[in-house]
């Protein structure tokens, strides 16, 4: 009857300290996914398409697949830092800050002399601490949003190209 009580208290214990850490532990709040980025370009698909091709180049983004008879190019995951790309949410009230792995899947299609464009974004941590204190870790690995600033570098980049 003694070792019963005895579990039972430490499964107690347990029990009540890991209460204890949930209690303290802060959420994690994931920032708001923003739908995929479309745009129109001012040029027909060959053009539009060769801009695409050059702005990538130029922005260093290695491509995993490039499909020009159907308009997709998909990017490999590059690391870009938190912040810039990569809205990573926050653990209560610190924000997560380090790296995140991202990556980018254009699709284009001609639209009679312009060229419609969508581009959809994928984006988790890499390496993350909270606020700008601890050590960078690897995981949990947190989903991230886009800021949507790639996409309009992009798509700036591109309209400079077709307009020379």
């Amino acid at each position: 009857m003694g070792s019963t009580t005895t579990s039972s208290a430490s499964r107690a214990a347990v029990v009540a300290a890991a209460l204890l850490l949930v209690a303290c532990a802060r959420p994690y709040v994931s920032p708001l996914a923003p739908p995929p980025h479309r745009d129109e370009i001012p040029a027909g698909y060959d053009a539009a398409w060769a801009a695409i091709v050059r702005a990538l180049a130029k922005e260093n983004v290695a491509l995993r697949a490039i499909a020009r008879d159907s308009g997709v190019i998909a990017s490999d995951d590059f690391v870009a830092p938190i912040g810039v790309y990569a809205d990573c949410g926050r653990i209560g009230d610190d924000l997560l800050e380090g790296e995140a792995l991202v990556s980018f899947t254009l699709f284009v299609e001609p639209n009679g002399t312009h060229t419609n464009v969508q581009i959809n974004s994928r984006m988790r941590t890499h390496m993350y601490r909270r606020g700008g204190s601890g050590k960078f870790r690897p995981t949990p690995v947190f989903q991230c949003a886009s800021t949507g600033r790639f996409e309009a570098n992009l798509l700036d980049t591109v309209r400079e190209l077709v307009r020379h």
